[in-house]
């Protein structure tokens, strides 16, 4: 029995997201702050305290200032893979306290 319409589920999905934009930018979003521990790895979530996200800024708070220091130092960077790893071009800044 051959099915008429049918195409698969990744596709079926891809097609929704595309048609709900703003699910789509709220899925951005929750991925850019797991992001925020996958990029940069267990070494600096050991000194994470928060992450959130809100008008598009990353909001990170740290316990270490020193490495707040140097993170501030590479903001531009960590920007541009926290949006790759969102799959968009969701956080415009990034607030480290």
């Amino acid at each position: 029995m051959e099915k008429k319409n049918s195409q698969p589920f990744s596709k079926a999905l891809s097609d929704f997201f595309d048609v709900n934009r703003g699910l789509k930018m709220k899925l951005a979003e929750y991925r850019a702050v797991n992001g925020w521990h996958e990029v940069l790895g267990e070494g600096v979530s050991k000194y994470t305290r928060n992450v959130y996200f809100k008008r598009n800024i990353l909001y990170v708070q740290l316990s270490s200032s020193v490495l707040r220091a140097e993170l501030l130092m590479n903001k531009d960077g960590l920007i541009k893979k926290i949006n790759e790893y969102a799959e968009a071009p969701v956080v415009k800044d990034i607030v480290l306290r």
